[in-house]
């Protein structure tokens, strides 16, 4: 991410849904069910992958910054602000 900008959301995580969705809530923060389990960090490669899908950006511009064996994460976004991670994901529930 050098030289761009970023913001850290808080992101609450329910593994081993039985599917997956990113929804954004009203105070910016993420609010992510996945169908990876929570074993031996496949919970956290399926998140990177998964915003960074929703959100089309590089997955090298998604990390886990803490909480990385908790359901209640930080996570560096590298996009601009609040609004467009907001923007990008039609504020609301995103399949």
């Amino acid at each position: 991410m050098a030289g761009e900008s970023s913001i850290t959301v808080a992101v609450r995580v329910h593994p081993g849904a039985s599917r997956e969705e990113v929804t954004f809530l009203s105070d910016g923060s993420l609010d992510v069910r996945l169908r990876a389990r929570p074993v031996e960090g496949q919970a956290n490669a399926r998140l990177i992958e998964l915003l960074a899908d929703r959100l089309r950006i590089r997955k090298r511009d998604v990390a886990v910054v803490s909480g990385v064996r908790s359901r209640q994460k930080l996570v560096s976004i590298g996009l601009a602000s609040i609004e467009e991670l907001g923007r990008r994901l039609g504020e609301g529930v995103h399949r």
